[in-house]
Parts: structure tokens; sequence; C-alpha cells
């Protein structure tokens, strides 16, 4: 069953645009007739996302959402250029495994912590103020590994579940003002996942837009009863 939003007049920012969740979501508001902002540290050179460049209502900014001064910036560029922000979707992220804890490097703790968890306090940070102004939404990506641990990825997992608590936090401090929730993915149906897991059912995956249109649906006026929830996005695995 295909469902349909408007989002006609509205300002949407998706950070962390250019991978592939994110061109998927760019590509869902801009259907449902959104301003889309997308903003990634440089802008695609190829591929879908670098196609939606020159799309219609579409518009790239520049940023390295680990720097907080690019963060502020990159906001108040985008207030600069269209006045107001309606919806913040934080969607940037990487895993990495395979080392135990007393084997993983302080580099590489930082770096997951940095791009998982550093990226969405920054964009929440500096997006709230705006999204406040329009009672707006802010959906960030959390993940089905961050409710338990697990063997090889205790960085990963933990970050994601700081992703999770503080989109529950916000949502708690801007309570009638701003709602916020987070994504719960397991397995992303990508091309990359599928070389990672040759053998795996790749059938039960969800994919990219299947996940964005839940994406849409949270920052549409269809979920106004729904704020700090942590929405599984599991697919049939």
């Amino acid at each position: 069953m295909s469902t349909s939003f408007d989002f006609s007049d509205q300002i949407v920012l998706v950070a962390g645009a250019s991978g592939t969740l994110g061109t998927a979501t760019v590509k869902r508001f801009r259907n449902a007739g959104a301003t889309v902002c997308m903003s990634a540290r440089h802008p695609p050179e190829d591929g879908d996302a670098a196609a939606l460049l020159d799309a219609d209502n579409v518009h790239f900014y520049d940023a390295d959402f680990t720097d907080e001064d690019a963060v502020e910036q990159m906001f108040d560029a985008v207030i600069a250029d269209h006045g107001h922000l309606d919806a913040l979707c934080t969607l940037i992220g990487a895993w990495q495994g395979g080392t135990s804890l007393d084997e993983t490097e302080v580099e590489a703790f930082e770096s997951l912590m940095n791009v998982n968890l550093k990226t969405m306090f920054l964009a929440a940070k500096h997006g709230l103020r705006h999204l406040r102004e329009s009672n707006g939404n802010l959906v960030s990506v959390s993940a089905r590994a961050s409710l338990e641990g697990g063997e090889g990825d205790g960085p990963y997992r933990a970050a994601k579940a700081g992703v999770r608590l503080l989109t529950e936090t916000i949502a708690e401090e801007n309570l009638g003002n701003v709602r916020a929730n987070a994504i719960m993915p397991s397995i992303i149906d990508t091309p990359a996942n599928r070389e990672m897991l040759p053998d795996a059912d790749h059938e039960g995956w969800p994919t990219p837009a299947e996940i964005a249109q839940m994406i849409v649906f949270l920052c549409s006026d269809a979920a106004s009863v729904t704020s700090g929830a942590a929405v599984p996005v599991y697919g049939e695995v």
C-alpha cells in the first residue's frame, strides 16, 4: 500500500544525505513537496546522490558534523536562505567491529563516538532552536544493536544507545514544541551489506526507500501523537 504525504512549503534538512539512506530520504521528502537541504562533508560526485544536486527544491550545504563551528555555520546558511526549518533528520553514522573491547584502540572508539553520537548531538544542539520556532520534528538513527551488548562492536552499540537516549531527552525537554523520534534499523538492504553478508536472507532486509518512508511519516502530521519513540525498522529479520 502506498501512502503519500504533503510537505509543501516545509524546509527539511537531511544530514548524511550522500549515504544510501540519506539519498533515499532526500528523494522521499522531495517527492512529498518539501524543499530539502542536503548536507554532507563533500558534495556527492556520482550516483543517485549526485543526481539530486540538480533537482528542483534540493539544495546542498557542505559541513563536517563533528566540527561545531561548521555545523553552526551550516544552520545559519540554511536559515538565511530559507527562513525557517521544519524537520531535521540526522542520518550520519558508521559501523565498525571485529575486536573485543580490551583490544579496541582508543582512536577507533573515539572515531565511532564522533561519527555516530557527536554528529547527532551537534546537529540537535544547533538545530533545536529553529525547530522550536516551527514546532518541527527531529528524527535520528539509532540501531537495533543498541538494545543489548554483543561481541566485537561494543563502541558502536554504545554510541547508538547514546543516540537513542539523546533523542528521548530531546523529546522530554521540548514537549509541545518539538517531536523527536529515533528509528532502529538492523541490517539495511544496501549493496555494501549484501557484499558483506552474501549468504544472508536479503529478501527480509528493509530497503533504504522503505526506511525513508518511515522517516517521512515520523515528520508528518500523521505521527503527531508520537515523540520520544524508538521505532523498529527491522524488516523481516
